[in-house]
């Protein structure tokens, strides 16, 4: 198997959990510095948005099908599962990614209203998760495609939107995600990259 993307982007970091959690045995074609790579993986998905697996004659994007693939098992949780991992993906996300691409943005371009959407979004996201999350361990069952995308998600979110204190719950479930050997292998390859962040990276993490 081979794997383009990269190890600061938090889909390719939700894919990575599945390939860490299973032993999989692949490649990791970075894109963005190897031209070489960089064609390769517009060649394979136009689209130029990573995760990309190449599986034999298999070509996959997007994370959700990435893990689905490479670990089936994770669909333990059925449809709880599969609602986790969209929850994740959608309501804290994508919120996050409004924000942090925001702050990209030049001064005069930026959507001030979008992101206090997008904040208020995340507020509500927290509430709901924190109390799906009370008594449990994991978001569906065993540990599963709902946790690949809650990892990075939670992650970063944080980083942008803190979880209030009060949300126990939610925090005790991003500590024990970061804590999983496969996810925290993933943070630990990202570290490098932390400088890129545009809001600053906190120490903590």
């Amino acid at each position: 198997m081979i794997l383009y993307g990269h190890p600061f982007s938090a889909y390719c970091q939700k894919a990575l959990i599945a390939l860490y959690e299973t032993a999989t045995a692949f490649e990791f074609r970075v894109v963005g510095a190897d031209a070489a790579v960089n064609a390769e993986f517009e060649a394979l998905w136009p689209l130029k948005r990573f995760p990309v697996l190449v599986d034999g004659d298999w070509t996959l994007p997007e994370a959700s099908i990435i893990v689905e693939h490479i670990a089936p098992h994770f669909l333990a949780g059925g449809l709880e599962a599969r609602l986790l991992d969209r929850v994740f993906d959608n309501y804290v996300m994508t919120p996050l990614q409004k924000i942090v691409g925001d702050a990209l943005r030049p001064e005069g371009a930026r959507d001030p209203h979008g992101v206090a959407k997008a904040h208020a979004t995340l507020d509500r996201s927290y509430a709901w998760l924190d109390a799906h999350m009370a008594g449990r361990q994991w978001a569906a069952f065993e540990f599963g495609l709902g946790d690949c995308a809650a990892g990075p998600a939670l992650f970063y979110g944080d980083w942008v939107h803190p979880i209030p204190a009060e949300h126990a719950a939610l925090r005790a479930y991003r500590a024990r995600l970061a804590a999983r050997p496969s996810f925290a292998r993933a943070i630990e390859e990202a570290r490098p990259f932390r400088h890129y962040f545009p809001l600053g990276a906190p120490d903590r993490d």
